[in-house]
């Protein structure tokens, strides 16, 4: 009996054709499909999405409109020097491209997301919508006091709106599915890291990607095609440098960056883009309560981001020495979005740690929609040779 398998190339058209659904069919296809079903909004940066799952709904992440959108009426919400995706984001909005989405999450990012959700509300007073706090004290009798409280307080909003309870043993089950998730994605990763002509980054990305659109089941399967497809093929192998690229918050860099950095002569071998695939680095348990493990779980064992408060000034920075290591890097590519305050404002103090470190590094900034890459090309290119000429051996 003849067997069929996935390649790559479907896997990541499939991935392409979501990326580039600004519609978002897939989502309401998904809604659509059983009564009673919620479609939960956030913004692409972490939210517990296993309380969303264990309610019933799928997580949507709004990436913003990236370069397929034209932002006409979001312009006149915001100031013309804060960064693009709010202004995208409502941009799809008032161009009813989220008209489907039942609750809307704000996660805790910066200033600028904490007045969306308030727009959002006035906007859209028809949706659930909320600003979603988290902790900055990590202390369990403080800080996981506050976010179990948070959680709760999400639980009861995401209950209301799916009109049913959000039992602990279906929150428990939902943990399972994602602490699959996550362990696929760490795997995806070590594999890129490992042979990164196999697996390219612009598919890495857009796999991740449609992690924040689809079904977790789904996303699921996914992974493990990809894994199996990406390990089969053979891919010419090309004498490039070896790179971490960070600065990302929640908008995410344009694919053509992703592409751009590859084709200069550079193997991105890890990133912090889609952090909210990997936010915890290790599975959360299942024992006990649920809703205590989620807020342990973030206070103890998260990644670090510019986004996420370091209290331990001798500590600041060394999350990314680390990944240099872990991942064989031979130098870092800060690109962040132009006008993210907290993201600039880390970089320099992040850069100088990778001094300190004797790990070579460049920056440069994109927008969403940046449309003009052969800068970009050009400075990687120079990075990468740089690399080879000047680096120890």
């Amino acid at each position: 009996m003849s067997t069929t398998s996935t390649t790559t190339a479907e896997i990541v058209a499939r991935c392409q054709a979501l990326f580039d659904d600004l519609h978002f069919t897939y989502a309401r296809e998904w809604k659509a499909a059983v009564p009673g079903r919620i479609v939960v909004g956030y913004m692409p940066f972490y939210v517990p999405r296993e309380l969303i799952h264990a309610a019933g709904g799928l997580p949507l992440g709004v990436l913003g409109g990236g370069d397929q959108l034209e932002v006409i009426q979001g312009d006149a919400y915001y100031q013309s020097y804060i960064c693009r995706i709010p202004r995208s984001t409502i941009e799809l909005g008032l161009t009813n491209r989220l008209d489907f989405v039942d609750v809307m999450l704000f996660p805790s990012i910066c200033d600028v997301i904490r007045n969306l959700s308030g727009m959002w509300k006035i906007m859209f007073p028809k949706v659930k919508s909320r600003y979603f706090d988290v902790p900055q004290n990590y202390c369990d009798d403080v800080g996981g006091e506050f976010y179990i409280h948070e959680l709760n307080e999400l639980r009861d909003l995401l209950a209301e709106a799916s009109g049913r309870p959000v039992s602990d043993d279906a929150l428990r089950a939902s943990i399972a599915l994602y602490n699959e998730n996550r362990a696929l994605v760490r795997e995806v990763y070590a594999f890129r890291a490992r042979q990164p002509w196999q697996a390219p980054s612009a598919e890495v990305y857009l796999l991740m990607r449609a992690g924040l659109i689809v079904a977790v089941e789904e996303h699921n399967r996914m992974l493990r095609e990809y894994l199996t497809a990406a390990a089969a093929e053979q891919r010419p192998r090309r004498d490039n440098s070896r790179v971490v690229v960070t600065g990302a918050f929640c908008e995410q860099p344009p694919l053509n960056l992703i592409k751009s950095i590859e084709l200069a002569g550079c193997y991105i071998v890890d990133d912090d883009f889609m952090l909210v695939n990997r936010w915890e680095r290790s599975d959360i348990p299942l024992e006990g309560d649920p809703i205590t493990n989620l807020a342990a779980a973030y206070l103890h064992n998260s990644n670090h981001t510019s986004a996420k408060y370091e209290p331990d000034p001798e500590k600041k920075g060394l999350y990314l020495v680390e990944a240099v290591k872990r991942s064989r890097a031979e130098g870092v590519i800060f690109a962040s979005p132009s006008f993210c305050d907290p993201a600039l404002l880390e970089r320099p103090m992040l850069q100088r740690v990778l001094a300190a470190h004797d790990i070579p590094f460049i920056a440069f900034k994109y927008a969403e929609n940046s449309g003009q890459m052969q800068p970009i090309r050009e400075q990687a290119g120079t990075f990468a040779d740089s690399i080879k000429l000047w680096s120890n051996p």
